[in-house]
């Protein structure tokens, strides 16, 4: 198994691909399950992007991409159909060929013949049916072969990338192996905190100086401010995320803050 890039900077990213995401057709369903594998080893998504399926765009976007050091997780794509453009588009972006992969072969082969046992069909490859199952199997030169326990037809990995199809039941398995196999070493490696509390009686700009100074006392802590646009009691919820000490250290200075300007930690009656 070649091992991934690593370093400092490394950081994991989403791709999504597919039209019927952009159109609204179907809801995106990955980006919450892999920050939720993150979260529970110690990681976090640094960025997600949704792209077309136009061959030109997925190629642009994974050139730019594979020049970085990023572990990237990249979903849709990579069927046997002519919107399926991933496969195509990582060959273009690597400037390499497209090939067979012998174990994917091997376990598309396998795959056709348990549905031809269980459901009838030809589990002859060379049937034209067949060949255009093999097609799920050409992957980029030099591409590693991503296990797939739902029904054995498996995602590929190059260049510190990881392609997957779109279907969750199948993508979701994948991330995890990925994630448990070659970024075990990115596991906990930093052990970072998120507290929050609802401010009232504050407008967002009179407890912004405050967010500034505490993000320049505290630089391994980042704030946050969503004010509530709702209905309801006007509110901002307000805090900080980062390293567990300072983080509680930057909490304690931001509550304090809140009521020096005249804010409430508790709802007006």
């Amino acid at each position: 198994m070649t091992s991934p890039v690593s370093g400092p900077m490394q950081q994991v990213r989403l791709i999504i691909v597919g039209d019927e995401i952009l159109s609204g057709r179907r809801q995106d369903k990955h980006m919450p399950k892999l920050i939720e594998l993150l979260s529970q080893r110690g990681m976090q998504l640094a960025g997600a992007e949704f792209i077309s399926d136009d061959r030109d765009v997925i190629a642009s976007t994974l050139a730019r991409s594979f020049a970085g050091p990023d572990a990237v997780f990249c979903c849709g794509g990579i069927g046997a159909t002519p919107d399926d453009q991933t496969r195509q588009a990582a060959a273009q972006a690597l400037g390499v060929p497209l090939r067979l992969h012998p174990e994917a072969e091997r376990l598309i082969a396998e795959r056709t013949a348990d549905t031809a046992r269980r459901s009838g069909g030809s589990a002859d490859m060379s049937t034209p049916e067949n060949q255009q199952r093999l097609q799920m199997g050409v992957f980029p030169e030099g591409a590693e072969i991503v296990p797939n326990p739902y029904n054995k037809i498996p995602g590929f990995y190059i260049s510190n990338h990881t392609f997957m199809p779109g279907f969750p039941v199948i993508a979701w398995p994948m991330m995890e192996w990925t994630l448990d196999t070659r970024y075990k070493h990115l596991h906990h490696l930093t052990t970072r905190v998120e507290h929050s509390f609802l401010a009232f009686n504050v407008p967002e700009s009179r407890i912004t100086p405050a967010l500034e100074h505490l993000e320049q006392q505290w630089p391994g802590v980042k704030a946050f401010s969503l004010p509530s646009m709702g209905s309801g009691r006007p509110h901002i919820d307000l805090g900080v995320k980062g390293e567990p000490e300072a983080a509680a250290q930057a909490l304690a200075y931001l509550r304090a803050e809140v009521e020096r300007v005249g804010g409430s930690l508790t709802p007006p009656e």
